[in-house]
């Protein structure tokens, strides 16, 4: 009498035997980055939200009017900052996407605070904006024969001050971001245009904006992932003040640490999670389009 096996009673080869030597290769080499992972990414992400488990922390936060004023920050840093530097990005790009010669050099001084280091930099407006010594003052005590303002000293100043060392460090990378949207438009439709004596207007607005529109809603979605992790902005020009009423979520928990409240500082940052988990979401889906 014949027996019959099914293909589940067949035992099956070991995991060693099935893998080819190019993919044990893979997985040896590929082991030392996932552990770097595991150990630089995983990890502290795990132990942050293992820290702000208790719900007392929370409670405290909410009673904090410095946390409500910190949000109500990164609200208006997210709205306006966004939103202007990826207008005038748009914009500057059909200019600087001209052939000329001058265009080209004045290109290389416009990338420039993108592309030297964020401290230096905005430490160096912080000196210029000092109401005793800095340049800003001096040049209007010369001109007007009066003090300049302590322009770090009120709050709205100090924050509309952030927002805008925030757009001039990093407008220029978006600006070649659709810069090279632009370039991706075949010329024939523009040529086209001109034939038929479509204005600049015109063009832009059947032909340019049609074509960079996903583009550009997609970087406005990363720039707002960026700048909700912002913290040199902020930080290193006002330092959170003057009395702590400039801080946004990202410096928040700086000043927690500091303040040796280390919960508290875990809560801040977790409390920020439901701003950028939609935004990673959005941005993905539109990518996997």
């Amino acid at each position: 009498m014949a027996i019959t096996l099914s293909a589940s009673d067949v035992p099956s080869p070991p995991l060693s035997a099935r893998l080819t030597p190019p993919q044990v290769w893979g997985i040896v080499l590929l082991a030392p980055y996932l552990l770097v992972f595991l150990a630089f990414v995983v990890y502290p992400v795990c132990y942050g939200l293992w820290l702000a488990r208790h719900p007392a922390s929370y409670v405290a936060l909410y009673n904090d009017p410095i946390f409500a004023r910190a949000a109500v920050n990164t609200l208006i840093f997210l709205v306006i900052g966004i939103n202007f530097k990826m207008l005038v990005a748009l914009f500057l790009s059909g200019f600087f996407i001209q052939q000329r010669g001058w265009i080209k050099w004045l290109s290389v001084l416009f990338i420039l605070p993108w592309a030297v280091p964020s401290i230096p930099t905005i430490l160096s407006v912080r000196f210029m904006l000092n109401p005793e010594w800095g340049m800003v003052n001096q040049v209007i005590f010369k001109l007007t024969g009066d003090d300049g303002p302590n322009w770090l000293n009120d709050p709205t100043v100090a924050l509309t001050m952030a927002i805008g060392v925030h757009i001039w460090k990093s407008l220029p990378f978006w600006t070649l971001i659709l810069m090279t949207g632009r370039l991706a438009i075949p010329n024939d439709l523009f040529e086209a245009a001109d034939v038929d004596g479509a204005s600049w207007w015109q063009k832009f607005r059947f032909i340019t904006w049609p074509s960079m529109q996903v583009l550009y809603v997609t970087c406005s979605l990363l720039s707002m992932i960026w700048t909700l992790g912002d913290f040199n902005s902020v930080y290193l020009l006002t330092g959170g003040g003057p009395a702590d009423l400039t801080h946004v979520l990202s410096t928040l928990g700086i000043r927690y640490l500091r303040l040796d409240q280390l919960s508290l500082s875990m809560a801040s940052i977790v409390c920020a999670m439901p701003f950028v988990l939609p935004l990673i979401y959005f941005m993905m889906k539109r990518l996997s389009r």
